[in-house]
């Protein structure tokens, strides 16, 4: 091979060294930023939550989970009326809005073409920008004044239109998932559409959709403003639905702009055990989805 030659060579795997070396700087550069845009975006969830174990966790007792609160000036007592509330409140927002948004989620998936379809699916995601504020206020002229009191339905009715756009839209793109011939091939049985969706679709998307019902359940726990214009809260046991019942949001709330040492205590304590139950559910969630995939 000639002197040239071999010069031109040498050059040539010179260039794509240092191309090689340009594209290697570049790749790490561009991989760390995403490291730093990852840690820097959980960071305000692990310096929250690390900060409510250091002011909540001293507050943890059995008492806490067991007893009412305690009158002003003593102290002691718990939140165990706001944690059963909380429950009820989260029970009676699931049954209205989780059958309603997985029908409206079938809906969007199966029949969703029309113009019924589009409105539907952008009132949906309408629904799930507003402000929770707002629909406490829908909820409180529609329940709480024509009944002239607070009550537990209310702030169930309330939650459960939290839940609704949560639960629809997961649905439906759960079903989406479900490959076409699945659907054929009922539909080649001879079944009907409508059995079909119930008996094949729903129960083959049940992972999927639990998984949505889940985070709606996990958002609809920390809300707080569409409780204080429904349900209120009081300091005792609730004592039916039609009466107002004590929530662990809104009882974080009173205690938090209270005077009292103690129940800012208090208040740190039910903060650590909202954020660890939502917590929980939004990493059962992961897990479940981790599994269905």
């Amino acid at each position: 091979m000639s002197a040239p030659s071999v010069s031109a060579l040498s050059r040539f795997r010179y260039q794509l060294a240092a191309r090689d070396s340009r594209r290697k700087v570049k790749n790490v550069l561009f991989l760390s930023f995403l490291v730093f845009a990852a840690i820097l975006a959980i960071t305000p969830l692990i310096a929250v939550f690390i900060y409510a174990l250091k002011q909540g966790f001293a507050g943890l007792s059995l008492d806490f989970f067991t007893q009412l609160p305690a009158p002003v000036g003593e102290s002691g007592g718990g939140m165990a009326n706001a944690l059963v509330g909380t429950a009820v409140l989260l029970a009676l927002g699931s049954g209205l809005g989780v059958p309603l948004g997985i029908a409206v989620g079938v809906f969007l998936s199966e029949f969703g073409t029309g113009r019924l379809a589009s409105f539907t699916r952008f009132s949906v995601d309408v629904l799930t920008s507003v402000p929770s504020i707002i629909v406490g206020l829908f909820a409180y002229a529609l329940i709480v004044v024509p009944m002239k009191h607070f009550s537990a339905m209310a702030g169930g009715v309330a939650l459960s239109i939290v839940m609704i756009p949560i639960v629809a839209r997961s649905t439906e793109e759960i079903l989406k998932l479900v490959p076409v011939h699945v659907r054929e091939a009922g539909l080649a049985l001879g079944i009907p559409r409508w059995k079909m969706i119930l008996r094949i679709l729903l129960p083959g998307s049940a992972g999927g959709i639990t998984t949505g019902v889940m985070l709606a359940v996990a958002r609809a726990a920390g809300e707080t403003a569409p409780l204080l214009f429904t349900a209120f809260s009081n300091q005792f046991w609730g004592r039916g639905i039609d009466q107002p019942i004590a929530s662990l949001p809104v009882q974080i709330y009173t205690y938090a702009i209270s005077p009292f040492e103690e129940w800012h205590q208090q208040a740190w304590t039910g903060a650590f055990v909202l954020i660890a139950f939502v917590l929980s559910l939004n990493l059962l969630t992961r897990l479940i989805l981790r599994k269905r995939t």
